[in-house]
């Protein structure tokens, strides 16, 4: 009974305390962390060497570690240098302070201009910080505060890491750290005071010392001198404006042929704003010990004037307003335009002017009948700008986008010959502003499938992008683009050529708008060349099928040889003169079918029967050297034959498509031979009617002589003689060659149907330009502006000279050759093209700024120019440059100029001639004003070595770092201590 009393079992509660906590699991993963980066043991290094934490690299590699569910990233940074020799690292003595403390007394690297806050604060090469995840919350807390710190000088002594380990608390832009930092038997403490205001008894190098001593409690007295670093920035904002120049445009101006201040054809360029807002000069006594100088609450001995050191930066306008940069990307925003021309000028675009002007007839005798200029004296072109001038009046000028007078002056500027005396021709007049054509600024159209900068295509790219910007934006744009469209048609009906235009055909690595003005060109031509009864092309122009394959022809044709050939032997057939607009646009041979099919005399045999001879030859050019014929032993003529039609890219494209959709079966094969043999058979028929009772071989040895094969044999005589056949590709069953022989009838150049027929592929170039929306067009055109903007900025970098815009536009020109050299490439694309050439353009501004700001055009030594103009362009590229002579030099001269001049004008003080003639020499200081103003921010760095914490202990390098801004104060400490009895 009693065993039933007691309690059927114990429980015991076993606590394993074995069992790692999470506080624990986390000094062990930075531990571990320490460990992986070989962070551990001594850390020694090479002497700092001077300016060595803003020209040397900095590097860092991150993780990421968790203290329970809560997030840190561990970073370690350092300043990549070259590591010492063994040897060097066994002689090291177990006693000696790491390499950290060493550097909390270098003096070579005080105030970096680019660094880390810790190094500007402590001057450390190297230091791993452990601060809160990107979306992990702030360590507020002091108790979580004091854990961290806790966990990271455990950390330390276990792995015996002599690296300095920070722990970032509080919220982030208040930039607060605390760490630690062990040796062998030594600490350094990372403290930090941050306060918003700056106590008043803390504003002055007094305050500071005796807060820096208080802080030491060394028990020596009296204590070892500290060493003191000061830097005071100045901040000149106020530039005065007059020392920037760039003028701002005058959009209203419209003189001798200037819209907005700017010739047209001519970019503008630069900043509407000063791209330097301001100007920061840091003057700094490196060197000082305590005692030599005063600076209290009563008086200070820190002049600026009297710095040994200065030191100025630049600090640069953010996304400043540039006007290069702004037509760029204005006229890039029409791209993403939906509207059509219709929609924005609210009526037909061609519907008044049709009315108008559909009877060219009617405009001119509109404009002769009242007008009693002589007529030598203007051109057809220009009385019908004159015409249209009259028309646009009648309309009301609230009718019309752009102002009469600004179209007008358009229109002169991309069809000068309008205004010329002379016969319209087409002819391009040099423009002494474009480079030269051989030169590699002028073929980057080459690169960006633009158009040459000397073309009409580019300057009409340049005139719609002014206009978008400064004359009616969008609506500008179509209404400049519906008269371009009218003058085109007007060119074409008049027999005009365009101006600005190479000759030839339409040149395939321009862009497909300036080769459908090139195929306009070339479609005049041919019906300019028909209708005044003129050849319009010569033998040399004939077409091989087979590639590789030159005929003898064209060595012995041209303009002079014709002529003399025709003097000489008046042997050539019929001229064109018959060949007008009279006759059909397509040209048929039935006459001449029926009548050969009439007298039985079938050409489609090879060779021809007999009574082929008896023909009259027609369509003759002239005689082929010596060569004669096969058959009959007649000489041999050249034929008049029609030249290859014209394509542009789009057409070849088309082509290609078709020919594609053939197939690859015997038919569309042969369906594909056919239709790519079509100027074959023209040349053939030609040939035919030019020399009666030829045969193929014949056509052969003049069209493709490598396939006529001469040998010399021995006949029955015993003579060498010379014996011909055609070559193995010709002898192929179902030839094309042969199959187009057979087929070709006996019919002149002038009679058969038109391989290029000029008059629909006209009405085709008009109607595409017609229907062009202003989106479509700005993307036909924007290679052409961004040519354009590339060469501006060219031209300005040459007369800046800046070595770093060198390299920055070699890079815009590889990245635009890539982009642009496709079709429709992508608008992020273009965008980041436009972003370089802008901050490109703000770049050069920025050095043509500050050019003027430091007069270098005034200086009369070439010595003291040159140095300007490297201290310049030092700016540019650097941090923070170091004015040579500080005050004294050149360079600090005119900084203090633009000091004084700034103060003076905020204060509103008179002149120094008037100012001296006010009162005595004490009431002028007293009213006198600081020549700099009061310092924007003051930098102090104290230093001493002390023993901490008792009198018999080591002597530590100490270190207190300070600011005080308007906005803030800051204390950044490093106290070391001796742990060895403590």
């Amino acid at each position: 009974m009693a065993a039933d009393s007691e309690p059927e079992s114990e429980v015991f509660e076993i606590t394993d305390f074995t069992t790692a906590s999470e506080w624990e699991r986390f000094i062990s993963k930075v531990e571990e962390v320490l460990n992986d980066w070989k962070l551990i043991g001594n850390s020694s290094g090479k002497p700092l060497e001077k300016g060595i934490f803003t020209s040397g690299t900095w590097e860092e590699k991150s993780d990421e570690i968790s203290f329970a569910d809560f997030k840190f990233s561990v970073t370690h940074h350092y300043l990549v240098q070259e590591s010492t020799d063994k040897e060097g690292k066994d002689e090291l003595l177990e006693d000696v302070i790491p390499q950290s403390m060493q550097d909390l007394l270098c003096m070579n690297n005080d105030f970096p201009p680019r660094a880390h806050c810790l190094v500007r604060w402590y001057g450390l090469r190297e230091f791993v910080v452990i601060a809160p995840a990107a979306h992990s919350d702030a360590v507020l807390s002091e108790s979580k505060c004091n854990l961290l710190l806790s966990s990271v000088s455990i950390a330390l002594g276990n792995t015996g890491s002599q690296v300095p380990l920070f722990v970032q608390i509080h919220q982030k832009w208040r930039r607060m750290y605390v760490g630690e930092c062990q040796g062998p038997s030594v600490r350094t403490d990372f403290e930090m005071v941050h306060l918003r205001k700056v106590p008043n008894q803390y504003t002055h190098l007094s305050g500071l010392l005796d807060i820096f001593k208080s802080k030491i409690g060394c028990p020596l007295t009296p204590l070892p001198p500290v060493s003191i670093a000061i830097r005071f920035t100045y901040v000149l904002q106020d530039w005065q404006q007059y020392f920037w120049p760039q003028q701002p445009p005058d959009i209203d101006a419209l003189v001798g042929g200037e819209v907005g201040g700017l010739e047209f054809g001519k970019l503008p360029f630069g900043a509407c704003e000063d791209p330097i807002s301001e100007l920061h000069l840091a003057t700094t006594w490196p060197h000082l010990t305590e005692g030599i100088i005063v600076d209290n609450d009563v008086y200070s001995d820190l002049d600026p004037i009297q710095a040994p050191h200065w030191s100025v930066r630049v600090r640069k306008a953010e996304n400043p307003q540039c006007l290069l940069g702004d037509f760029v990307t204005e006229f890039f925003k029409i791209c993403r335009r939906k509207e059509s021309t219709d929609e924005i000028l609210g009526r037909s675009a061609f519907e008044e002017e049709g009315k108008e002007i559909a009877d060219i007839s009617h405009a001119l005798s509109k404009l002769t009948e009242p007008t009693p200029v002589p007529i030598h004296k203007l051109s057809v072109s220009n009385m019908v700008h004159t015409a249209k001038k009259k028309i646009r009046k009648h309309r009301g000028v609230e009718e019309s986008p752009l102002n009469n007078d600004v179209l007008n002056t358009i229109l002169l500027f991309l069809f000068p010959d309008a205004a010329s005396e002379k016969t319209l021709d087409g002819t391009t007049s040099t423009d002494n502003n474009n480079p030269p054509s051989e030169s590699e600024d002028y073929n980057l159209y080459n690169q960006f499938k633009s158009a040459p900068s000397d073309s009409l295509t580019y300057k009409l790219a340049l005139c719609l992008c002014m206009i978008n910007f400064y004359h009616g934006g969008l609506k500008g744009v179509a209404h400049l683009w519906q008269e371009f469209v009218l003058e085109m048609r007007f060119r074409w009906e008049n027999n005009f050529l365009i101006p600005g235009l190479a000759n030839g055909p339409p040149d395939l690595r321009c862009c497909l708008l300036h080769q459908k003005l090139q195929m306009l060109n070339c479609c005049i031509e041919r019906k300019k060349a028909r209708d005044e009864g003129k050849k319009t092309s010569t033998s040399d122009n004939v077409t091989n099928l087979y590639p590789g394959d030159t005929g003898k022809a064209g060595d012995q044709l041209g303009p002079d040889n014709l002529k003399e050939t025709d003097k000489e032997k008046g042997e050539v057939g019929k001229s064109w003169d018959s060949w007008s607009d009279s006759e059909e646009e397509f040209f048929e041979c039935l006459s001449d079918t029926e009548e050969l099919k009439g007298n039985g005399q079938d050409s489609s045999k090879k060779g021809g029967p007999k009574e082929m001879a008896n023909l009259r030859p027609e369509g003759r050019l002239y005689q082929h050297g010596k060569l004669t014929l096969l058959h009959n032993g007649e000489p041999l003529y050249i034929p008049v034959t029609q030249e290859p039609a014209p394509m542009t890219e789009d057409l070849l494209e088309e082509q290609s498509e078709v020919l594609a959709k053939l197939g690859t079966s015997a038919e569309g094969a042969h369906l594909r031979a056919r239709m790519q043999s079509a100027c074959l058979l023209s040349d053939m028929e030609s040939f035919k009617a030019a020399n009666p009772g030829c045969f193929l071989e014949d056509f052969v040895r003049w069209y493709s002589p490598r396939d006529y094969i001469e040998e010399e044999v021995i006949d029955e005589k015993g003579n060498v003689v010379l014996k011909g056949e055609l070559s193995a590709r010709m002898k192929i069953p179902s030839n094309m060659w042969v199959e187009a022989w057979e087929t070709a009838k006996p019919i002149p150049a002038r009679r058969q149907r038109r391989l290029f027929d000029d008059t629909r592929e006209a009405e085709k170039v008009l109607h595409y330009l017609a229907i062009q929306k202003p989106a479509d067009l700005a993307r036909h055109l924007l290679p052409c502006v961004i040519h354009a903007a590339v060469l501006k900025v060219k031209e300005e970098e040459n007369l800046e000279n800046i070595s770093s815009v060198k390299k920055i536009i070699k890079q815009i020109i590889s990245h635009s050759s890539k982009v642009l050299h496709f079709p429709n490439p992508e608008d992020k694309k273009l965008e980041e093209i436009i972003h370089q050439i802008t901050n490109v353009e703000a770049l050069i501004a920025r050095a043509q700024s500050l050019k003027a700001k430091f007069g270098t055009e005034k200086c009369e030594q070439e010595e003291e120019k040159e140095d300007l103009e490297r201290f310049v362009s030092c700016l540019l590229e650097q941090p923070e440059v170091l004015v040579t002579g500080a005050g004294r030099g050149h360079a600090g001269r005119i900084i203090h100029k633009l000091f004084v001049s700034a103060q003076r004008a905020a204060a509103m003080t008179p002149p120094e001639e008037e100012f001296k003639r006010m009162g005595s020499a004490e009431e002028r200081r007293q009213n006198s004003v600081s020549d700099f103003p009061p310092p924007a921010g003051r930098e102090f760095i104290l230093r001493t070595t002390v023993p901490r914490p008792a009198p018999y202990s080591k002597a530590l390098p100490q270190r207190m770092y300070s600011v005080l801004t308007k906005e803030e104060f800051r204390l950044a400490g490093a106290f070391s201590s001796d742990t060895s009895f403590f």
